[in-house]
């Protein structure tokens, strides 16, 4: 390669360097999670929490998804929505060191990225489609770690031999987390979840909210640098239509407060 060859072609990765690309989104998330606060680090930890994937515009349509109830897991492309607006950080702090230990964004899947873009599997539950395309087509899922609201910009089938490399190595997230909180129910707050459950009559999308919200705050929530201390603090967090207050007992367990609907 001569000289102008290589000007030709460093001109050229230039060029595709500094392009950008824009997307739409074909679909949106519907989520038991209303806020970032809560939702768990990585997706499956939590299986008690479903969801829905509402298509939506031209991928609103039922042929996209000839063939899609083969697959048991899927792959979801998604924006994070809900910190973007924050833009991002080339150090981060992970969760699983503590919230101590700086490491680099691209070492992480931290959602302060220099493109706010995530990747999560889910389990397919079920498909609603409609072939007139008069109403939305609906992937049900199970296992979400999303947003309410968050825009998808793609689906892909997850593929057992090619995606579950069993050699793997992971750095400091090669295991599971391994201590999980016990989590206890004041009796006001089992009073107001057998209330919720005969009045309201959950729906079809919230049929385990005792068991999504033991998984959840079994994985303690709080931020990473509180993992080993007490605190007397009662916190909150939004599932559903839902605001659930604990609190820590001990380093080890959690207690339900109370359970009431947001007004």
């Amino acid at each position: 390669m001569n000289n102008n060859d290589l000007k030709k072609s460093d001109l050229i990765n230039n060029d595709l360097v500094n392009h950008s690309y824009q997307f739409s989104a074909i679909g949106t998330i519907k989520s038991p999670y209303q806020e970032k606060f809560a939702i768990p680090r990585q997706p499956n930890l939590v299986t008690a929490a479903k969801g829905e994937i509402v298509l939506q515009g031209k991928a609103n349509n039922s042929e996209l998804l000839r063939g899609i109830e083969q697959f048991s897991h899927l792959w979801l492309i998604f924006v994070f929505n809900g910190t973007v607006q924050q833009g991002w950080k080339p150090l981060v702090r992970p969760p699983r060191l503590g919230g101590n230990e700086k490491m680099g964004v691209l070492a992480t899947r931290s959602t302060f990225r220099p493109n706010p873009i995530g990747m999560s599997v889910v389990k397919l539950e079920g498909i609603e489609t409609d072939n007139s395309g008069k109403q939305a087509n609906i992937l049900h899922i199970s296992g979400l770690d999303l947003l309410n609201g968050t825009p998808i910009l793609d689906i892909k089938p997850y593929i057992p031999y090619s995606d579950a490399l069993l050699d793997a190595q992971a750095g400091f997230a090669q295991q599971a987390p391994q201590t999980l909180l016990t989590v206890k129910f004041s009796q006001m707050a089992i009073n107001q979840l057998a209330e919720l459950e005969q009045k309201i009559k959950l729906t079809q999308a919230q049929p385990e909210l005792k068991l999504l919200i033991e998984q959840v705050l079994a994985q303690d929530p709080r931020p990473a640098y509180k993992r080993t201390k007490m605190d007397d603090k009662v916190y909150g967090m939004a599932l559903y239509d839902l605001n659930i207050q604990w609190k820590m007992q001990s380093l080890t367990q959690v207690k339900v407060i109370t359970i009431n609907p947001v007004v």
